[in-house]
């Protein structure tokens, strides 16, 4: 009688906002099987049905609040952030190691700051993250000591996504919006692939899956009016201008993605460093007519 060989994976990706579905058009050009699953992760009965019915072989978790329109609706939704942001985590993380399936939580770096007055980092994994500045920043600390400790867990830290669109959450199209300050990025576009290597890989710990070297707005306008905007114009201010037009403080900080580099390589993929990762981002937004 023949063998029937391994399991083929399949992914279920709770969390159908930006990053999940990002990660699921990836997943399904590389003719994978992927499932979004709409359950809120507030409820572990919601969770456990959703792994028995679909049984992955692999777990992302992308579900999250962060607000809308930016994480300031966080100071006024205590509650609702903790659920989410804390609790549904571990209600994932946790059914996943009962169940022995490999889960990737998609996390924040936001637990980081520095000041000019009190300058730190580049951040490494190996760094206790300490910011609690803002409620957004405190759930997220809460969730990452809460499940750092799983055997079963891969923790990919990401700050400000970047991707190839103009959708909403994008930081392309915000920036001009709320977000004015920005260090390191998380570039989708070569980082999501690398994040899936890691996940079908069995990796475990915690990544910065950020791209490499300082991100400036001031350098992604200049790319913006250069590719896809030859009228753009804009005007710069400082930080401190910045946390004037906002209720809650943001964190600053600069992550280090040696770790992630020196991972990815074992398997012969390559993060890309910032210039060649945001040039490529706008190149295919041009392609698109965007």
């Amino acid at each position: 009688m023949g063998s029937l060989g391994p399991r083929p994976q399949s992914f279920l990706v709770f969390g159908n906002g930006y990053v999940g579905n990002q990660l699921k058009d990836i997943l399904l050009e590389q003719g994978k099987r992927v499932v979004i699953s709409r359950a809120r992760i507030e409820s572990r009965e919601q969770v456990l049905s959703e792994l028995k019915r679909h049984k992955p072989t692999r777990v992302i978790n992308c579900a999250g609040v962060r607000g809308t329109p930016n994480a300031d609706w966080c100071e006024d939704h205590k509650v609702e952030t903790i659920r989410s942001n804390v609790l549904g985590a571990l209600n994932v993380v946790d059914t996943c190691h009962r169940l022995g399936i490999h889960v990737t939580h998609i996390g924040s770096a936001c637990i980081y700051t520095s000041t000019e007055k009190e300058p730190h980092g580049p951040f490494k994994e190996t760094d206790e993250p300490f910011y609690a500045g803002s409620w957004y920043g405190r759930s997220r600390l809460l969730c990452e000591q809460a499940i750092r400790h799983y055997p079963n867990l891969l923790l990919l830290r990401i700050r400000i996504p970047i991707g190839a669109d103009l959708h909403k959450n994008n930081h392309v199209a915000r920036m001009l919006k709320f977000e004015k300050s920005i260090k390191s990025g998380t570039v989708l576009p070569n980082l999501l692939p690398g994040a899936i290597i890691l996940s079908e890989n069995d990796e475990t710990g915690i990544y910065n899956l950020v791209t490499p070297g300082e991100i400036s707005n001031v350098e992604i306008m200049q790319l913006a009016k250069r590719y896809i905007r030859p009228n753009l114009e804009w005007q710069t201010f400082g930080l401190d201008e910045m946390l004037n037009t906002v209720k809650a403080p943001r964190a600053v900080c600069v992550m280090d993605s040696t770790k992630l580099q020196k991972k990815l390589s074992q398997y012969g993929y390559e993060v890309k460093e910032r210039r060649e990762a945001l040039e490529e981002v706008f190149q295919i937004m041009t392609e698109k007519g965007l």
